[in-house]
């Protein structure tokens, strides 16, 4: 069996995202925090816009931690943890840094888990809309 290599998320791969990120987010009038970790959750690139609000720096970056832990955007993950559903406990059963709410998606090359994108302070729809537009410019 062969195993092909696939390159981890570099800090060049990180600035790509985060700067498309926030040219997605000021099209759309938004300012937002953007966080990048790679595979082991370990901060790659952050960039808070001067006027957005404090609290999306650590909703940005608890947000791309979910996504990477998860392995799954937080936006698909928001109805399992409300009250009736499957992971409903899981907010609070970890502790761990989880935010169950749209704007971290995981970041894959080949196939692969090689990190994760997180934005916060606009709406989470928007804040979703600028993590994965962002993944789409990673090449």
């Amino acid at each position: 069996m062969t195993t092909t290599a696939v390159a981890p998320l570099t800090t060049q791969d990180a600035e790509i995202l985060l700067t498309a990120a926030r040219r997605a987010a000021e099209a759309a009038g938004a300012t937002v925090s953007v966080t990048v970790l790679d595979a082991g959750g370990h901060l790659l690139a952050f960039r808070r816009d001067d006027r957005a609000v404090l609290i999306s720096g650590e909703t940005s970056t608890r947000k791309a931690y979910t996504a990477l832990q998860l392995n799954a955007p937080t936006a698909d993950l928001v109805d399992l943890v409300k009250p009736d559903g499957p992971f409903h406990s899981l907010t609070t059963a970890l502790d761990r840094p989880l935010l169950f709410i749209a704007g971290g998606v995981p970041v894959h090359r080949g196939g692969t888990l090689i990190g994760a994108i997180g934005v916060g302070g606009g709406a989470p729809e928007q804040d979703h809309s600028f993590a994965v537009t962002a993944t789409a410019a990673l090449v």
